[in-house]
């Protein structure tokens, strides 16, 4: 599933040919997409608006278009964003006054797209949904501490929530437990001192990595031009079980947290005591 750092890349790689365009019809070839709306509702409301900027929030891509509307898009597990008229498993086309056009492209159709009506209902929809952004001012060690005072969840299980950590997903959980030496079990209103400060720069350590490396493709993610991320070359833990760990030489362990496979050296991330 695109993380932040994917959706990030495809920010950053899109806005440069869509900023100032404007929208000349978008076409929901798949109305799972825009439901409970209708596709022809969601176009109707985007069409001839000038895209005023692209957006990020959490691992939404949010388009601020004039008249104060936003699209706002989530790409899941198998979404991707494509700059071209010539894609597979094309759900959403965007056509351009430019003649460029934008592609919605998903095999597994889980990705979903919103209209969103003024700005209060763009922030009420990320505030009933989304916690803090992790590459913001406001993502201090402090602020973990107190999101994590008094909770029994295990640590892999508190960075997953977006509720309260916006766009870290199951990559990025697991390369920064590792890097903090934070057992993925380990619950999360146990840590002490400056775990949270290890915590909170692991977090920000492997966002920005995987910005730098423009995403991370195990399965399907791709950059808006079709190529693939690089972040994968540079996993410390994540799918590596088997394997050496980089910092110790310890076998990498793959075990089950939060649902989810999970990777970490059971030598540099202690197991944490039995109750």
């Amino acid at each position: 599933m695109p993380e932040l750092p994917e959706v990030e890349t495809i920010r950053r790689q899109l806005a440069p040919a869509v900023e100032g365009r404007r929208i000349e019809d978008m076409e929901v070839l798949d109305q799972r997409w825009s439901a409970p709306a209708l596709g022809v509702e969601a176009a109707d409301a985007v069409r001839g608006r000038r895209i005023d900027k692209l957006d990020r929030r959490g691992k939404y891509l949010v388009w601020e278009l004039s008249g104060d509307v936003h699209l706002v898009m989530h790409l899941r597990m198998t979404g991707n964003l494509l700059y071209t008229d010539d894609a597979r498993f094309v759900r959403v086309r965007i056509r351009l006054d430019d003649g460029g056009s934008v592609v919605f492209a998903d095999q597994r159709r889980f990705g979903t797209g919103v209209v969103l009506l003024g700005g209060d209902a763009r922030d009420d929809y990320f505030a009933s949904r989304l916690g803090v952004e992790p590459l913001s001012a406001d993502f201090t060690a402090d602020h973990i501490r107190e999101l994590a005072r008094g909770r029994r969840a295990p640590a892999k299980a508190f960075l997953l929530n977006q509720e309260r950590i916006a766009g870290v997903g199951n990559i990025y959980a697991d390369e920064a437990l590792f890097i903090a030496r934070i057992h993925p079990l380990r619950p999360i209103g146990t840590l002490r001192g400056k775990q949270f400060d290890a915590l909170r720069a692991a977090v920000v350590e492997v966002l920005e990595a995987g910005i730098d490396a423009r995403g991370a493709t195990i399965d399907d993610f791709r950059h808006t031009d079709g190529a693939s991320g690089a972040f994968q070359d540079r996993f410390l833990v994540h799918l590596r079980a088997g394997e050496p760990c980089v910092r110790c030489g310890t076998t990498i362990k793959k075990i089950r947290a939060a649902g989810r496979g999970t990777y970490l050296c059971p030598r540099c991330q202690r197991a944490p005591r039995a109750a």
